[in-house]
């Protein structure tokens, strides 16, 4: 059976920042007090002119540059998005842009948790031998669903996109995982469709409505992430048989500093072996952790032969866990 590697990443360059001092023109805030409760400094927000399609694409790009594959010989794409150009999916268009014109492409939705959920999902069509190369693509333009007038989740949520390449290899490089959902906490996050009753004809009426903008109760959120995450990532590590003494790069769903600590603490890693990016790009949902590996890859801290274990959580809700060794 084929094992899966992961050769190449990427992410999407947002030139618009919103930085903690731009919020407070809008909302009763401060960067003193953004920064202390979550870590977060700044957040990029994508253009009018920068769709979901366009950042995916950005991305997949560069990891495919890293790897030095071409789209030609991309099996498979998925994007891991809960901000779709189309409700139909936007990861066809992904495919069009990129010109990988033999692939097969699919959106997945699992919210922050997205990630890790297409990337294990992605490993199992490597190692059924239906497909050698998959790109995975985690993105999401969360300000179009955030409340600007709410301070309380307004100053979390930034844009961005990042991705992965991975392909068939004899040594499998995707160690262990461990996925988990708890629909019964779905109402502490979630991104609503608020129906409306339009009347059709007769008795028969349809609905007609839009989504609501992203409601969130921070207390609850923060006490499931520090008490599920360390507990998630101890259970794929005890499926790669490893333990928490081995992992050289702690890279996690970037959501608040605060929880990020905590599972470090609880794990017992020391702070310099968890990558953190969220002063500069806030909580940018699925491409969290992607966009965060990219960055450690091209600043050469993950090496090759780096055990790296992953994290995402979030609305479902969903958290779930990956080990993975790089390159």
């Amino acid at each position: 059976m084929p094992g899966v590697s992961l050769v190449g990443s990427g992410s999407a360059c947002l030139t618009v920042k919103l930085s903690n001092d731009d919020l407070s023109q809008r909302v009763d805030t401060s960067d003193e007090w953004i920064a202390a409760r979550t870590g977060i400094r700044q957040r990029h927000i994508a253009a009018p002119d920068e769709s979901l399609t366009v950042l995916a694409t950005e991305a997949a790009r560069n990891a495919l540059e890293m790897a030095e594959v071409s789209a030609e010989a991309v099996d498979l794409i998925l994007l891991a998005t809960s901000t779709p150009d189309d409700l139909f999916g936007s990861a066809c268009r992904v495919q069009v842009a990129l010109g990988a014109t033999r692939a097969v492409a699919f959106d997945l939705t699992a919210a922050c948790s997205g990630f890790v959920f297409a990337l294990v999902t992605a490993a199992q069509y490597i190692r059924t031998g239906v497909f050698k190369t998959v790109v995975v693509i985690g993105a999401d333009v969360l300000s179009r669903w955030t409340d600007w007038d709410d301070r309380t989740t307004c100053v979390l949520f930034g844009d961005g996109a990042g991705a992965v390449v991975l392909r068939a290899a004899e040594r499998d490089r995707l160690l262990g995982f461990e996925l988990c959902s708890d629909g019964s906490l779905n109402h502490c996050l979630n991104l609503a469709y608020q129906p409306e009753a339009e009347s059709l004809v007769g008795d028969v009426a349809v609905q007609k409505g839009t989504f609501a903008p992203i409601t969130m109760n921070g207390r609850e959120v923060y006490k499931f992430a520090v008490n599920r995450v360390p507990e998630v990532i101890e259970k794929a590590l005890f499926r790669a048989n490893l333990t928490t003494s081995d992992i050289d790069w702690l890279v996690l769903h970037q959501a608040n500093q605060r929880i990020l600590d905590s599972v470090a603490e609880r794990l017992g890693l020391p702070a310099e072996r968890v990558v953190s990016n969220m002063a500069r790009h806030g909580n940018t949902s699925a491409a969290s952790i992607p966009i965060a590996l990219d960055e450690a890859v091209r600043a050469g801290n993950v090496k090759a032969g780096d055990v790296i274990a992953t994290a995402g959580f979030g609305a479902g809700l969903t958290w779930g866990s990956a080990i993975i060794l790089w390159g």
